[in-house]
């Protein structure tokens, strides 16, 4: 994705032209970021309208008068007036469901209740496509959550004036909120936890965390195996994003941290240049818990023990 920055107000002016002609396709994303494709029936057309996309143009047309904002999504804070944004790029498990629209269309599956079980669906991706041929394919993206799933036994639907048991089906519903939509190379987010929840993504976090690895990568030696990297590493564990918030990395030189890591029986490897060695996420897992001084040693028992979260006391002076 190399495209210019939109002007999202006059994008969203031109789309509402054509509102009543956009055409609908519904994907489906299960919790390991597989894509599956479906069909809906006709007689859902009228409902996608207000479930899909009304929420947004009407946030994005009537904000552009009262003064709405497009703000970096690393920068801005939810907040009123403001529609935070970020790259599309910067979310790595976006890019990853993204691919397969981009690269893997083909191969997708038709998603079917009976192979696959909807229980095992995290969102939906709906790729939206204009008439006009200026107005490129944009995406409206929801959280599926499992309390609006019905299925199995103890399901009943209720038609007309009887109930009837909802066999080899399930039943959804679609929430009606908007969450996050793609145009572009751009990410927009209108609900913050729902981009997290879905892709693992805290902009806030992630940000702290790039800084956090440049002083790292400035202060230590470190070699990795293959082509990984720290960045690339750290990225890919929630975990360690969430550990180096507070982490201060400067407080520990390469030859104290490895010196503990000898008196705590913590096994690093080292290479002829003297670089800790990180070959797995273990590694890199054992070399952040010495950086944030996580494994300490009882004065009374003489146990070892690796803190999991440390509070300080609180010294009474008197």
């Amino acid at each position: 994705m190399h495209d210019t920055d939109i002007d999202i107000f006059a994008w969203a002016n031109n789309l509402f032209l054509y509102k009543d002609k956009l055409q609908f396709e519904i994907f489906l994303l299960s919790k390991t970021n597989v894509l599956y494709r479906t069909k809906y029936a006709d007689t859902l057309g009228r409902q996608t309208h207000p479930l899909l996309i009304d929420s947004i143009l009407e946030y994005i047309i009537t904000g552009a008068g009262a003064g709405l904002v497009v703000r970096g999504f690393e920068e801005a804070e939810s907040e009123e007036n403001v529609l935070q944004r970020t790259k599309v790029d910067n979310v790595e498990k976006l890019v990853e469901a993204m691919t397969w629209l981009g690269e893997q269309e083909r191969e997708m599956e038709a998603f079917s209740e009976e192979d696959h079980d909807l229980k095992r669906i995290r969102g939906m991706i709906v790729r939206i496509t204009s008439p006009d041929p200026e107005l490129k394919p944009f995406y409206i993206i929801k959280s599926i959550s499992s309390s609006n799933i019905l299925k199995g036994v103890g399901a009943w639907l209720i038609s007309g004036n009887k109930f009837d048991a909802i066999e080899n089906a399930a039943a959804l519903r679609i929430p009606a909120d908007s969450q996050l939509m793609i145009v572009g190379d751009d990410l927009y987010v209108f609900n913050q936890s729902k981009l997290e929840r879905l892709f693992g993504y805290n902009a806030k976090k992630n940000a702290i965390a790039d800084k956090k690895v440049k002083q790292i990568e400035a202060s230590f030696q470190l070699s990795f195996a293959d082509e990984m990297t720290l960045q690339a590493m750290i990225k890919e564990s929630k975990t360690l994003v969430n550990k180096l918030q507070k982490l201060d990395p400067g407080a520990i030189k390469q030859e104290d941290l490895l010196n503990h890591a000898e008196e705590m029986g913590i096994e690093m490897m080292i290479d002829d240049a003297g670089a800790i060695i990180i070959m797995n996420n273990a590694d890199l897992s054992k070399f952040v818990n010495l950086l944030n001084d996580d494994y300490l040693e009882s004065n009374l028992t003489g146990q070892r023990y690796e803190i999991k979260s440390k509070k300080p006391l609180k010294v009474n002076e008197e």
